[in-house]
């Protein structure tokens, strides 16, 4: 019975199947061989790790020297502090902005509508780039805070048309029963809209998420306060430099002692996957949203 029932593919099917499957494994493959390689590497012994290949996936022997270096200097630890407390207030400052702008603009009888729309348009097509921002966060007297840092883009254009579109597409049999139980507009978006707009919100919160912790360009200019630095600016500092005293110390660099002997790359290995570690677990976090029909059957006929 299950057999009679099974589709039959054609072989072309069957090929095409075949070749989408290859492609896919093979993305797999590109994307996931870089990160294992810095992890096997930062996992290596010292000694072993400047004949270890690119390829290489498995650690050459195995330590923790790496980590222990990092995960216990101050500077790592401050820069991962201020990278969570950055990512975490603009994320939350930026979703609440954009969900509330998008839901002003999506309902059609908001005075000014057009004109609002056209003007975000304009701000995606002319970007005023550095340094009108820069004059701006100095007039606002936001040089060296964290601030000019989280308030970046406090609505990113892209995602607030995303969210408005999504908006729109909502029901309005569900929009008109909430307001006949008498809802007020926030009401109505807290309790009826948020819940059915979930993969969208979702979505912009992954997207700012990730905007904000790879930010280091905006901060390496605004923050001048080595301890006000996020996580990728310090990784900058010590990949792009390349300076080993910055994680190990001069005093074990002139002892020739204890994280002095830690391979270098070892060392910027490691500092990458620590970075890389935040954002790989708020994958799986935010992908369970992402889910279809999630209006299914909420208006019948």
């Amino acid at each position: 019975m299950a057999a009679a029932s099974r589709i039959r593919k054609t072989p072309f099917e069957r090929i095409e199947y075949a070749i989408i499957c290859s492609t896919l494994l093979l993305m797999v493959v590109v994307t996931v061989q870089p990160i294992l390689n810095l992890l096997a590497v930062s996992l290596s012994d010292s000694a072993q790790v400047p004949g270890m290949s690119g390829l290489a996936v498995l650690p050459h022997g195995f330590s923790l020297d790496v980590w222990q270096v990092l995960l216990t200097h101050p500077q790592v630890l401050k820069g991962l502090a201020n990278s969570l407390l950055i990512t975490i207030a603009g994320t939350a400052i930026n979703v609440v902005a954009t969900t509330l702008m998008a839901w002003a603009l999506s309902r059609q009888g908001l005075p000014g509508r057009r004109a609002i729309l056209v003007f975000i348009l304009v701000t995606v097509v002319f970007d005023p780039g550095v340094v009108p921002d820069y004059l701006v966060m100095k007039q606002l007297g936001l040089l060296n805070s964290y601030w000019s840092v989280i308030l970046y883009r406090g609505v990113f254009a892209w995602y607030l048309i995303v969210l408005i579109r999504f908006f729109e597409e909502i029901p309005k049999e569900l929009l008109e029963a909430a307001e006949m139980e008498g809802a007020s507009p926030l009401q109505t978006l807290w309790y009826v809209v948020a819940p059915l707009a979930l993969p969208a919100i979702a979505t912009i919160t992954l997207f700012y998420t990730v905007l904000h912790w790879n930010e280091y360009f905006r901060a390496m200019i605004y923050l001048n306060d080595p301890g006000k630095w996020p996580l990728q600016v310090v990784l900058r500092q010590f990949v792009v430099e390349g300076d080993k005293s910055l994680m190990v110390g001069l005093d074990a660099m002139n002892r020739y002692t204890g994280g002095s002997q830690i391979d270098l790359r070892a060392l910027k290995a490691g500092m990458i996957i620590l970075t890389l570690i935040p954002v790989l677990a708020i994958y799986p976090l935010i992908l369970k949203f992402f889910t279809k029909g999630t209006m299914s059957g909420a208006v019948k006929g």
